[in-house]
């Protein structure tokens, strides 16, 4: 929960005296939500925000700061707060004392965590918990039915957690060490793809709201295992588009066919349409920014139905690591080369056909590859 920074009672390095404490519950609260919130938190209610910050040893300004970018709501100088509010802060601060983080580094990883956090807890909820805890009897109420469904999950659900983030962190550890220097760890070069479904605006006006929340939810659990079986990572899903980045132009050009050749099997799906561009990327709190970003949006804004369009950077490294010929007409005189020298011909997997070039908004002009695969006779597919 945020506090509100504002209030009497704090000296001269924002730290404040102990207050008398209201009572720890609004009498309005639901005393089942009272038990789940105890039960989740493992602590129960003992602070205002004043004596937590105090507890913790940093000042309420501080405070303030880590729990708004952790997402929560101000609660005034309600007691509201546990001893696990204060060992966050002490942990936080500790962390800024001792040199590890600045401090605006430690209030990015508390706004990226609580960013991160807030989405999985809400779909947790809406989509995980609602099934369990239909009442399994009739005249049982569903509050009779949560409270012990929360006590068996709990653990399970955060040794899980746990693992997840830790073969994450490795994965993600793993990538910045092989980017080779300290520039390329922020500003990196890679590969980045929208996915976008065409005419998904007509289709939320024709659509049931249950029905249409299927469909991005098969849209986007589909992109996502397609994305991470190949080798690339999923940034973000907005609903009707997702958006995706590789290392190399080959694992990027593999993702965007198979997304188009698997929702066009797909008859429940639209068409769908990818822009793809490669250059220098900055990240952020796991988001990707800059130029590069900007083109592969607008490649896709312009991309026919069922089709990849790719930047000239990104053709030209297809062509650099041999994943695709410089042009077809390159491809035939390769294969009678090597033919003649009983040589086997070099096997490309993707086409590249220039297409002309237009004005994107923002970007100047910029010529679109179509991104084909080769079939096996060597042609485009």
């Amino acid at each position: 929960m945020t506090v509100d920074d504002t209030g009497s009672g704090a000296d001269g390095d924002g730290r404040v005296d102990p207050e008398p404490a209201p009572d720890p519950a609004d009498p309005g609260e639901d005393p089942l939500a009272l038990r789940l919130e105890g039960l989740i938190l493992g602590a129960e209610r003992r602070y205002t925000p004043f004596q937590a910050a105090r507890s913790a040893g940093v000042s309420m300004e501080l405070a303030s700061r880590f729990w708004r970018a952790m997402g929560f709501a101000d609660i005034g100088q309600a007691k509201a707060l546990t001893e696990a509010d204060v060992l966050a802060l002490r942990r936080l601060a500790g962390l800024v004392e001792a040199g590890l983080l600045s401090e605006a580094m430690a209030v990015q990883v508390a706004r990226s965590t609580g960013q991160t956090t807030a989405r999985l807890a809400e779909w947790q909820i809406d989509s995980f918990l609602e099934g369990l805890t239909e009442p399994p009897e009739p005249g049982m109420t569903r509050t009779e039915v949560t409270y012990p469904i929360v006590e068996l999950l709990l653990p399970e659900l955060q040794e899980f957690l746990v693992y997840v983030w830790r073969r994450q962190l490795a994965a993600s550890a793993g990538r910045v060490i092989q980017a080779g220097d300290d520039e390329e760890m922020v500003d990196r070069r890679l590969a980045v793809g929208f996915a976008d479904l065409v005419g998904f605006t007509r289709l939320t006006r024709r659509m049931e709201e249950e029905e249409l929340g299927e469909l991005v939810e098969a849209f986007e659990t589909t992109s996502a295992d397609l994305v991470a079986a190949r080798g690339g990572r999923l940034v973000k899903t907005l609903g009707d588009e997702v958006l995706y980045a590789a290392d190399d132009a080959g694992t990027a050009a593999e993702i965007a066919l198979l997304l188009v050749e698997t929702m066009a099997n797909d008859e429940t799906m639209p068409e769908l349409r990818v822009g793809i561009a490669f250059g220098t990327v900055t990240t952020r709190m796991g988001d990707v920014f800059g130029t590069t970003v900007n083109l592969a949006s607008r490649l896709t804004s312009i991309a026919p139905k069922d089709a990849v369009l790719v930047d000239t950077a990104f053709a030209e490294e297809l062509i650099r690591t041999r994943d695709a010929p410089a042009s077809e007409a390159a491809a035939a005189e390769e294969a009678a080369a090597a033919e003649k020298e009983g040589e086997e011909p070099p096997v490309y997997r993707f086409a590249l056909q220039p297409m002309w070039q237009r004005p994107v908004r923002g970007l100047g002009v910029v010529e679109p590859w179509l991104l084909t695969r080769r079939d096996s006779g060597g042609g485009e597919s």
